[in-house]
């Protein structure tokens, strides 16, 4: 899909966009990620897709930057891994340029701040369906489910991964206080181990 220059001007757009638009940090950003670059473009398949999320949440650093510099990188190198990042931060860099310069009469508007209450349910609810993406791709092989058709095919592998899936998100709600790298050597732990 992707070709030549044009391929790359039109990546740095898609990646744009994104920045522009995803309000509510980095899920939010890949919900719109795996919109344009699987659902709309096909360029990724979607396990690739959730794979490389998956990666990008477990390295230091913002999900959606990261995400976007490893979408970059796999269909271009380096070249497309810069030119992504690059596209991605670029609208917040303008917008914060512009917020800070007008700050004080910009927050006290009456449409900015009915904006902002009006963004914070919308970014919830994304940030829920990327959440389920992800959980319906990675745990419950939703694809094989569709590419057969059988229940069994739901389940399948997965149901090692399910067993023990459901009773580690208990014990993380009960130890809260668990400091969160605990919570991303276990996530990879489990991830190479049954999924």
């Amino acid at each position: 899909m992707f070709t030549g220059v044009l391929g790359l001007l039109q990546l740095f757009c898609i990646f744009f966009y994104v920045g522009l638009f995803a309000v509510g940090g980095g899920l939010v950003a890949a919900s719109f990620m795996q919109q344009i670059l699987v659902e709309r473009y096909h360029v990724l398949t979607a396990e690739k897709f959730y794979s490389m999320l998956a990666i990008s949440e477990s390295t230091p650093g913002p999900i959606g930057i990261n995400l976007a510099t490893y979408c970059g990188t796999e269909l271009y190198g380096h070249i497309g891994g810069v030119i992504t990042t690059f596209g991605e931060v670029l609208p917040a860099l303008i917008i914060i340029m512009l917020v800070s310069k007008f700050f004080g009469n910009f927050q006290k508007k009456p449409l900015v701040q009915s904006a902002f209450s009006t963004l914070r349910p919308a970014t919830a609810g994304m940030v829920l369906v990327a959440t389920m993406n992800v959980f319906l791709i990675t745990i419950l092989d939703i694809p094989a489910f569709k590419a057969s058709g059988h229940i069994i095919d739901l389940v399948g592998s997965k149901l090692t991964a399910i067993v023990f899936y459901v009773p580690a998100v208990i014990v993380l709600f009960v130890f809260k206080k668990l400091h969160p790298i605990f919570i991303v050597i276990a996530g990879a732990v489990f991830g190479i181990l049954f999924l």
